[in-house]
């Protein structure tokens, strides 16, 4: 080997060598940094690295990128029950388990006892006077753990998001956001009316799906939940407008949805585009105010379609086309469609002085109808 290239690879061994130091160097300061500063944080969620793209890994309660050393997670505190030896010597007796787990999916984050009705606490079996002094003693601790038939119905509930999620191979961090959902619309008194728990559950996953980019479509949750499609679409916008969320609804495009189901030669170019604007103007305005809270977001986005048409001052369309068009995916009825139209039409223009869209603009009027 010559002298050159012995002094090539001297170079490149120590530019790798520095590499892994730096490498290192950052994951010691990182976990140094944990170490004085604790905090109480969960695993990470995700398995790749946001920056490089790299294999994120988990070791000693810090979870970071095997490639660059960017820290996802810090310091989480293992809510999972731990093995404990009781007795006065810490070296005799056998192990038990001294806790359960903590988890969301439970109305008092599973702080509460559970009981065996097997054996007892050494794994003996229970004579039948035992067994039914557990069974009363069971009976009362759920009367007083679940204290109303909401509490209860919530239960339910978050026993239908686990189920929900397990048939559709959701991760368990997902499933835990819609549990919290679920928690939060209870909070909020979503479910009454024509909003069943079964549907708030559905509608939870759902929206927890496509915040965590596992998307599922509403028919296929629909599939495995206790509730139709309609409803199903229904519980998730009322979700989204009752709670403090900051979730993206389950169809974004509802605009462009209703104008391609359209038929193309109701709307020329120029039309669809001023038509598309206003109406999704209007339904800006519906998520906000709310309008049409329990009803699918592609109902409000038809009834907005049909109002920008209005409010451009044509009439391409008619309430009983729209209906139709929509009802291909879901079903929407034409008293509908003239009931939150005119609601946008009312909230609009009280709106109109503040924020009008450039389609409107431009015309120099607002016709009402």
């Amino acid at each position: 080997m010559s002298t050159e290239s012995s002094v090539q690879f001297d170079e490149s061994v120590v530019q790798q060598s520095k590499h892994d130091t730096a490498s290192s160097q950052v994951i010691t300061d990182a976990h140094a940094a944990t170490k004085t500063k604790p905090s109480e944080r969960e695993p990470a969620g995700q398995s790749t690295c946001t920056e490089c793209e790299g294999q994120i890994i988990t070791a000693e309660h810090t979870s970071y990128c095997e490639e660059c050393g960017l820290v996802v997670t810090a310091n989480h505190i293992d809510h999972g029950p731990t093995r404990r030896r009781h007795g006065p010597d810490e070296r005799s007796g056998r192990h038990e388990w001294s806790c359960e787990s903590v988890t969301q999916l439970r109305i008092d984050k599973g702080l509460h006892t559970t009981f065996f009705l097997t054996s007892d606490g050494y794994g003996n079996a229970l004579s039948s006077e035992q067994q039914d002094k557990y069974d009363r003693l069971k009976q009362r601790h759920k009367r007083f753990q679940v204290e109303s038939k909401r509490a209860i119905r919530l239960n339910e509930a978050l026993r239908d998001v686990q189920l929900i999620g397990g048939n559709l191979g959701l991760p368990q961090h997902v499933v835990v956001d819609a549990g919290q959902l679920v928690k939060r619309a209870s909070e909020a008194r979503v479910p009454g009316a024509w909003t069943s728990w079964e549907g708030v559950a559905a509608g939870a996953v759902l929206l927890a799906a496509t915040n965590a980019d596992r998307n599922r479509s509403p028919r296929e949750v629909a599939c495995y939940g206790k509730v139709d499609h309609v409803r199903l679409c229904a519980a998730a916008r009322k979700i989204r407008c009752y709670t403090d969320v900051a979730y993206p609804p389950v169809r974004a495009n509802a605009i462009a949805q209703v104008l391609e189901i359209l038929d193309e030669s109701v709307l020329d170019g120029g039309t669809y585009l001023q038509c598309r604007d206003v109406a999704q103007h209007l339904m800006k305005i519906a998520d906000e105010v709310p309008i049409g809270a329990g009803t699918p977001r592609l109902t409000v986005a038809a009834a907005a379609v049909y109002r920008a048409d209005r409010l451009l001052g044509g009439e391409n369309l008619t309430m009983q086309q729209v209906a139709d068009a929509v009802s291909a995916i879901v079903e929407t009825s034409k008293d509908k469609i003239n009931r939150y139209s005119a609601d946008l039409r009312d909230e609009y223009h009280e709106r109109a002085k503040t924020v009008t869209p450039s389609a409107l603009r431009d015309r120099g009027h607002i016709m009402v109808r």
